[in-house]
């Protein structure tokens, strides 16, 4: 077998702009796979990503870790897969298979994982060869535009959400209360899956201008943070069992925590560079738990997007073409996207197809 040629999306110095190359994406070997991509999304993560300066960083590089694709070559170990497969590949994309993490089922916390675009060439090109631990088979009814943002924001949302309303996590019973800070490109599913999960779901976010998009993603409540502080109105309303924080900045999560009920939980899924505090008072005296929470394995992403296909829950994307990957991270950075950009792999701004 030989590499094979295919065009991508590289940045070959720190801080470089992001540009079209042709690379040869290695051949699978073992238990690997060689993905033909169709839809890529473009995610916060890969603004790190593309600019590229991480210590030891092997230039070029190729960010992209939420990928939906067609198997289209198999390495000589590989079982269980075939050429034609439908798959996607997210933020996961390996791990060791045999540390404690993994040995436990806790494959994302593995200290040897791998990461799309940073562990290996990442899936802003037309092709990407990955370990078959990091594959999740997407379902047919599911379009591959709408699967590839299920690898990170999809499987992320859905996780931080059922999590919590399992015995294991047991901070949301049947029926609870569930409040999503922030109606982005996480929010807006976040706010779904609670919704379709059975919960009163409270969307919160800045304007009064969001509230029909709320409640039409399934949201029962809203709460416009400009006109009120939301913790407050959220205590006002009898307080959240759980309130997953989706925005990037953390500077309203002291106040957030004031609405949560007691034995209440504050899953922090969007972050930036700053510090959280919290009266140990208030945690003690009303059994609040803060956490963070990461990504999910491959089989949890195939339970997201089964879920997503059996209960109509779809992200909402905006397409552009391959090439123009640098101008999607531009607009990222801006905040100019509502939701998710997906990068259509088929398509070049030239053509305009």
């Amino acid at each position: 077998m030989s590499d094979t040629t295919a065009v991508a999306m590289v940045v070959t110095e720190p801080r470089g702009p992001v540009h079209l190359s042709v690379a040869e994406t290695p051949s699978p070997t073992g238990r690997s796979v060689r993905v033909s991509v169709t839809a890529s999304g473009v995610c916060n993560a890969d603004i790190g990503t593309a600019a590229a300066t991480g210590a030891g960083t092997s230039f070029p590089v190729t960010p992209g870790h939420e990928v939906a694709g067609v198997i289209a070559e198999l390495g000589d170990q590989v079982e269980g897969w075939s050429v034609g497969d439908r798959v996607a590949v997210g933020w996961f994309g390996g791990s060791c298979g045999h540390c404690a993490y993994c040995r436990a089922g806790d494959v994302v916390h593995c200290p040897e994982r791998k990461v799309p675009g940073l562990s290996y060439p990442g899936g802003w090109a037309q092709s990407i060869t990955v370990p078959t631990d990091a594959l999740a088979r997407i379902p047919d009814e599911l379009d591959l535009f709408d699967a590839a943002p299920f690898g990170c924001a999809g499987v992320t949302t859905f996780n931080a959400v059922r999590k919590a309303g399992t015995r294991e996590g047991g901070r949301v019973g049947e029926g609870g209360r569930v409040a999503v800070f922030g109606l982005g490109g996480l929010g807006h599913l976040a706010v779904q899956f609670a919704a379709k999960l059975g919960y009163e779901t409270i969307a919160i976010a800045r304007g009064g201008d969001r509230e029909k998009l709320a409640r039409d993603l399934g949201a029962h409540r809203y709460i416009d943070s400009d006109a009120q502080a939301p913790g407050a109105a959220l205590a006002e309303l009898g307080g959240a069992d759980l309130i997953v924080y989706t925005a990037s900045s953390t500077t309203p999560v002291d106040e957030l925590l004031t609405g949560l009920n007691v034995h209440g939980q504050l899953t922090l899924v969007g972050v930036d560079a700053g510090s959280v505090t919290v009266p140990a008072a208030q945690l003690v005296m009303n059994g609040h738990t803060l956490t963070g929470h990461l990504t999910g394995s491959a089989r949890e992403t195939e339970d997201a997007m089964q879920f997503a296909v059996t209960n109509g829950v779809r992200p909402m994307i905006e397409r552009m073409p391959l090439e123009q990957a640098g101008e999607a991270v531009t607009r990222l950075r801006s905040g100019a996207p509502r939701f998710r950009i997906v990068l259509d792999t088929r398509r070049t701004a030239a053509d305009g197809q």
